[in-house]
């Protein structure tokens, strides 16, 4: 697909791309910071900038500087109401690596909008009140590690060893202030190695003069709060038991985590092997991994869920970021079974690398996968965010498009020779969770 668009880097170090788009008259935001947890102890201001970026902007304080430094100060409702005058909803994600700032608006409420983004960034405000708010209701809904959590902390510390994917949030040494989180601010919200997209119905080269007008002032980075690769580049197989304390201690513990994985069941978390995005074998490990757990039809599917009923939750899913990529897969079933689902897991695995996958489950795959890149774009919300996540992940703009035609090109043979390196048991990490198994608090051992 032909794209109209412009991308240009700012003297500040701020890739900004700005991409036409043709029917409706909506534009799309989003600001991509890299904002991985690389310090535990910063775990608590990380949540707490998040939470309250965009609830004001003060009047000269913060880091910002030029015209926007003289206009007034704006509350958390000054802020809505403008954005509601404007027809535009902001919000904040948090990923593993990253903080998103996320718009949508109607065409002619984008200036506004940029002009909104430009003075939260420029301007900051972390008052008093609402970070006693935030910290009030962080402190009634406390968000202790849940056993999905911990286990696949530990999986991926076995796997890959220590990274700060694996270590917990550490509480800092005294509550955080408004300072603090202005420090944070003038540390991690900053422009060099950031990435501003805009998709829009106006003329790209035009947004992007306006861009740079707004946000020229803006100054400081690279933040340095980028995950940094794992030790190893493929996981180092072996089995890792933890057990999950029974009873109604356990049980109150599991559903205060609020992860998803509520008391009374049995986890297993596995790591395989895996490439990155661009690698000339990911589609083909893309469409071994549909085959082994990516859809309701898929082999593990039948094999743990339908044919065992051993687990009503199964998926594998490949993972990546700049730690590295694996492919994960995850079972969740009754209390008692994870013995039993490991090793079913294990004979599937070992079944589709020995043997590889008939062609009408390649063929099958295919259709999936191509379809999914269909559907992946089929919003602007949707759009934008894929692009906005292929730009900081350093991929061209039409890497979905070009996928369709990567994976239309996979033979059965590269599948089969995918699945026979990929999803050979010998080099995959499994690690369980079993309420019922009260073996040892942490059990290591090499297959």
């Amino acid at each position: 697909m032909n794209r109209e668009t412009s991308d240009t880097t700012l003297g500040n170090g701020l890739r900004v791309v700005v991409v036409r788009t043709h029917g409706a008259p909506l534009a799309e935001v989003r600001l991509v910071l890299p904002y991985a947890r690389t310090a535990p102890h910063l775990a608590e201001a990380q949540e707490l900038l998040a939470a309250l970026f965009g609830t004001g902007t003060g009047a000269g304080t913060g880091t910002g500087t030029g015209a926007c430094a003289t206009a007034g100060a704006r509350t958390r409702q000054d802020v809505a109401d403008l954005a509601a005058d404007l027809g535009a909803e902001l919000s904040t994600v948090v990923t593993a690596e990253s903080l998103v700032v996320a718009a949508s608006v109607l065409r002619a409420g984008l200036p506004g909008v940029l002009a909104l983004l430009s003075d939260l960034l420029l301007r900051p405000a972390y008052r008093e009140a609402e970070l006693a708010l935030a910290q009030r209701r962080a402190a009634a809904s406390p968000r202790t590690p849940g056993p999905r959590q911990r286990l696949r902390r530990a999986l991926l510390g076995h796997a890959f060893g220590t990274h700060p994917l694996t270590d917990p949030p550490t509480a800092p040494a005294a509550a955080t202030t408004p300072e603090d989180l202005y420090a944070l601010h003038a540390r991690a919200v900053v422009p060099d190695g950031a990435v501003l997209l805009v998709t829009t119905p106006d003329d790209p080269d035009e947004v992007a003069v306006r861009v740079r007008e707004l946000l020229a002032p803006w100054s400081g980075g690279p933040s340095g709060l980028v995950l940094p690769p794992f030790a190893r580049r493929a996981p180092r197989p072996g089995r890792i038991a933890l057990t999950e304390p029974a009873g109604p201690a356990g049980s109150a513990g599991t559903a205060a985590a609020g992860s998803g994985s509520g008391s009374g069941q049995a986890l297993v978390l596995c790591a395989a092997p895996a490439v990155p995005d661009g690698h000339p074998a990911h589609a083909p490990l893309h469409l071994a991994q549909l085959i082994l757990g990516g859809s309701a039809s898929s082999r593990l599917a039948r094999r743990v869920r339908d044919r065992h009923g051993l687990a009503y939750a199964v998926s594998a899913d490949l993972r990546g970021n700049r730690a590295g990529d694996w492919l994960e897969i995850e079972c969740a079933g009754a209390p008692g079974t994870a013995g039993r689902i490991a090793g079913e897991i294990t004979d599937c695995l070992r079944e589709l690398a020995a043997d590889g996958p008939s062609p009408e489950e390649v063929e099958r795959a295919r259709a999936y996968a191509s379809g999914f890149t269909r559907f992946a774009l089929a919003t602007r919300t949707e759009e934008a965010s894929a692009l906005a996540g292929f730009a900081a992940a350093g991929l061209p703009l039409d890497w979905l498009e070009g996928y369709r035609d990567r994976l239309a090109k996979v033979t059965h043979h590269q599948v089969a020779e995918a699945a026979a390196y990929f999803l050979d048991p010998a080099r995959v990490a499994v690690s369980t969770l079993d309420e019922a198994d009260h073996d040892h608090e942490s059990d290591r051992s090499t297959q």
